[in-house]
Parts: structure tokens; C-alpha cells; sequence
């Protein structure tokens, strides 16, 4: 799993990056969007991107699949 948080380059977390890790072959990416205000967890990786993603907004809570297998509360990301 990569967990990345926008830099100042939010475009380049957003695409180009997500793209390497799934031709690379990482189960899960996990984006913290400043600029959104949100929290996206890629998952099911192919080579042309990943195939599931799940939004929430800062303040919702987040389920993290196995091997994890938590809830990510954000309410503190607010």
C-alpha cells in the first residue's frame, strides 16, 4: 500500500503517479487530497490504471481492506 498526500504538484499525485503505482502492480494507493478535502482508496490494479476507487470527504470514516482491515476515522484531517 502507498499512502501519498498532495504536494504542491496535486495533478501529478493525482494522475501520473496513480498510474505507475497500478502498471507497478500496488494493491492499494491511499490519496490524501489537500485540495479536494478528500481521501481516495484505489484498489483492484491493472496495467492501464486501477479498476475500483472509494471517495470520502475529511470528516468521514474509511474502510481499509485486509491485510489492514480498519477504519480510518478523518475526522481530524478537517
Amino acid at each position: 500500500m502507498v499512502v501519498e498526500v498532495t504536494s504542491t504538484k496535486p495533478d501529478r499525485d493525482r494522475e501520473a503517479k496513480r498510474h505507475c503505482y497500478a502498471n507497478g502492480g500496488i494493491p492499494l494507493y491511499l490519496l490524501v487530497d489537500r485540495g479536494k478535502g478528500s481521501l481516495t482508496l484505489f484498489s483492484d490494479p491493472e496495467k492501464a490504471g486501477y479498476q475500483e476507487a472509494v471517495v470520502v470527504s475529511f470528516g468521514k470514516s474509511i474502510d481499509l481492506p485486509a491485510p489492514f482491515s480498519f477504519t480510518l476515522e478523518t475526522a481530524d484531517f478537517l
